[in-house]
């Protein structure tokens, strides 16, 4: 989580705090998990993680990042139902399909999807491990695994302008400090992405 963070840019102090926030070695502060929805524009579903010491005050801040950048706050359950919670890893490319079905179906993988040079394997939480120690065993590489929602249902969007939009809110949501995890069921085309990047 650290590297991933620090990969993403997030500056030190940043880090440090969110540590320890959740090791609760912040003295006399109490922090507790809080999930929020809603919508960013195109209809996609927004489903954020935080953990804070202030109800109040993360609330009133996740509203306000939706309506500034064109989203809106929604009532809990309203897109929940859109995600599932799944394990994720990611492996380099240079692994063949067969060599990999062999390893990650008997360590309990529910899916394994080429997505350009990159594998992705999908699992139930409690087989994240599982599947990950099943590759480390083979020696094969692996670029990350973690827990994360998964969209059960994708919004397409053609447009850079759509794209740059919602992106717009899933930044400014990842950016808040008491937000852990931005989750949202929109699917941009390759070469829409690549426009918007440039």
């Amino acid at each position: 989580m650290y590297q991933k963070a620090r990969d993403a840019s997030v500056p030190l102090d940043t880090i440090e705090r969110a540590i320890k926030r959740g090791t609760g070695e912040l003295e006399g502060v109490r922090y507790e998990p809080v999930s929020y929805e809603g919508y960013a524009p195109c209809g996609v579903a927004v489903y954020v993680e935080a953990l804070t010491d202030n109800r109040n005050r993360t609330g009133a801040d996740i509203r306000s990042l939706f309506t500034r950048n064109g989203g809106s706050l929604a009532e809990p359950g309203a897109v929940a139902w859109q995600f599932e919670r799944k394990g994720v890893v990611l492996l380099p490319g240079r692994v063949s399909e067969d060599e990999l079905m062999l390893v990650v179906l008997e360590a309990g993988a529910d899916d394994l999807t080429a997505e350009g040079d990159t594998w992705r394997i999908t699992c139930e939480p409690g087989a994240l491990g599982s599947v990950t120690a099943a590759l480390q065993e083979a020696d094969i590489e692996v670029e990350s695994a973690e827990l994360t929602m998964v969209p059960t249902t994708t919004v397409p969007l053609g447009s850079g302008d759509d794209a740059k939009r919602v992106l717009r809110v899933i930044d400014a949501l990842d950016d808040h400090d008491d937000v852990q995890g931005v989750y949202a069921n929109f699917d941009v085309p390759d070469d829409v992405l690549q426009a918007v990047e440039a």
